[in-house]
């Protein structure tokens, strides 16, 4: 099991629940705050170290909680990303849009995870509520409204828009799954006439829906209700609630009589939730990230999108116009001396490196690597957690499933015959590597054949022919010499994998796993 140690700037108001948190789940390394009485406290309270900001980016450490103020995180969330290290910053991400960027494209460029504390992302009503717009349970969204309301906590450094309305903002974005086209806020100061107290902000998107968010610290009792209308049936989020109450589904239907639309209204349903404390689930996603490399649910540019809402909704309180957002965020990196085209599909998390060109009509998936003077396209597909290494060409007619890895240098064709002064784009052929596969250093690939899934080309063979799954081909033509389980590992002639202890046998020419309830065989 990967051991993870997680250190925590900042244990006042809310760092203290996340120092009490992670301490729980048995993974805090230290404590940092400016406060030496409050670092002392949870030290002694946890029986961990204090250690000062700089002496933790230098520690053991592998992540960093930053719940330090708003106005800091821009800093402090840098300054930890570049000392290689993981970070969860509590929103917002910062308190400038270009800083946000600046962060998601470091989170990138350094490789770790950069993660967001949206906390009611992570709450079971939320994510219940998802699941069953996923699954239509509400049919088509039509329309979302939330209330975040409270006497106090008042603040001087920030309104209420940017206190209250991010969980909000994050809950109906991850909804509708988009930004918003335009929006318009409008509120009012009364403690303080510079930071608005109250504030509305309505939201329309390209898909129809419509939402708003009414925030307030001068309300005489504690509201927090999501309401979600679809053309089927509603849903209440009401956090204030028992959990045996906190989300119903009212499946209420609209029907036409003689041109008039006729209520009928059904009985609640009350949903039941497994009874978690959301921080704690949200802190075992940070160190789940970290353990398993996956991207957080909450990740920094989910909370650029945030911050983008955020920022449009405070122009508008002060101009009392509408906003158009109309800026798109790329939730992928793309080197600075690196192209791509318009008409490019490019998946989150892709990194695209050095003096590369993805030419117009390519489909790259989610979490692939591409590595420097590489080109791709036109009309190229790359799937998913695919790794393309310095100085490979991919030409129309490619395709790779997902997880492949194409080696350095490797040579894939597209023409079996061509000639500098002989036009021959009608006589392109397809290549075809299924998922998994391995393609080593200086291989060639001549155009027209498929490489069967997770097998292995040896670094310089050149492939002529299809290749069966889970092959092991080397040399020139290439000729197989083995096989290679799932992971890569050469197997015996025992047929295991020596890493991950699958069992495999040979049936039809064919490398087959063996199924362990022996109902059936399947060609691995």
């Amino acid at each position: 099991m990967v051991s993870v140690k997680i250190a925590v700037i900042g244990c006042g108001y809310w760092g203290k629940n996340l120092v009490r948190n992670f301490a729980e789940l048995e993974v805090l390394h230290s404590v940092c705050d400016a406060s030496e009485e409050l670092a002392e406290k949870a030290s002694q309270t946890y029986g961990v170290q204090v250690l000062t900001f700089d002496q933790v980016l230098k520690s053991d450490c592998d992540g960093v909680v930053v719940a330090a103020p708003a106005a800091l995180h821009f800093d402090l969330t840098q300054r930890v990303l570049k000392s290689g290290k993981h970070v969860f910053v509590e929103k917002p991400l910062s308190l400038r849009i270009d800083e946000a960027q600046k962060l998601c494209d470091l989170s990138v460029e350094v490789d770790r995870k950069l993660m967001v504390g949206h906390l009611l992302q992570y709450h079971p009503a939320f994510q219940e509520l998802k699941n069953l717009i996923a699954k239509g349970n509400l049919g088509r969204l039509q329309y979302i409204y939330s209330n975040r309301l409270n006497l106090g906590k008042f603040r001087n450094e920030e309104n209420i828009l940017w206190s209250f309305a991010p969980h909000d903002i994050s809950m109906i974005l991850g909804l509708v799954g988009d930004l918003p086209e335009r929006l318009y806020a409008t509120g009012a100061c009364h403690l303080n006439p510079r930071i608005h107290d109250v504030t509305t902000t309505h939201m329309h998107f390209k898909n129809g829906v419509q939402a708003h968010i009414f925030v307030s610290w001068l309300h005489p009792y504690k509201e927090q209700k999501l309401v979600v209308v679809g053309d089927r049936g509603m849903a209440v989020f009401d956090d204030s609630l028992p959990w045996g109450e906190k989300l119903k589904i009212y499946p209420h239907q609209v029907t036409w009589v003689d041109g008039l639309p006729i209520p009928e209204k059904a009985d609640v349903i009350h949903v039941p939730l497994a009874v978690e404390e959301p921080l704690k689930l949200e802190c075992q996603h940070f160190i789940e990230s970290i353990k398993n490399n996956q991207k957080p649910r909450t990740d920094g540019f989910e909370g650029l999108r945030v911050l983008r809402v955020l920022d449009a909704a405070q122009k508008s309180l002060y101009s009392a116009t509408n906003i158009v957002l109309n800026d798109e965020i790329l939730p992928y990196f793309v080197h600075e001396t690196a192209i791509v085209d318009e008409g490019c599909e490019i998946g989150n998390g892709t990194k695209v490196w050095h003096f590369s060109h993805i030419i117009k009509g390519t489909k790259i998936g989610e979490d692939c690597v591409i590595g420097q003077n590489v080109m791709i396209g036109p009309d190229v597909i790359v799937g998913n957690r695919c790794k393309v290494q310095n100085n490979v060409s991919l030409y129309k007619g490619v395709v790779l499933e997902d997880g492949v890895f194409c080696g350095p240098s490797c040579v894939f064709t597209n023409v079996h015959n061509p000639r500098a002064e002989v036009e021959r784009k009608d006589e392109f052929r397809p290549t075809y590597v299924e998922r998994g596969v391995t393609i080593g250093a200086n291989a060639t690939i001549v155009c027209g054949n498929r490489l069967g899934a997770y097998s292995l080309i040896g670094a310089g063979a050149v492939i002529t022919k299809d290749v069966k799954p889970h092959a092991v081909m080397v040399g020139n033509p290439a000729k197989q010499m083995g096989w290679v389980s799932h992971a890569g590992e050469k197997l015996g002639e025992d047929f295991i994998c020596p890493r991950e202890r699958r069992q495999y046998k040979i049936v039809d020419g064919n490398l087959i796993e063996n199924d362990k309830s022996n109902t059936n065989n399947k060609i691995a």
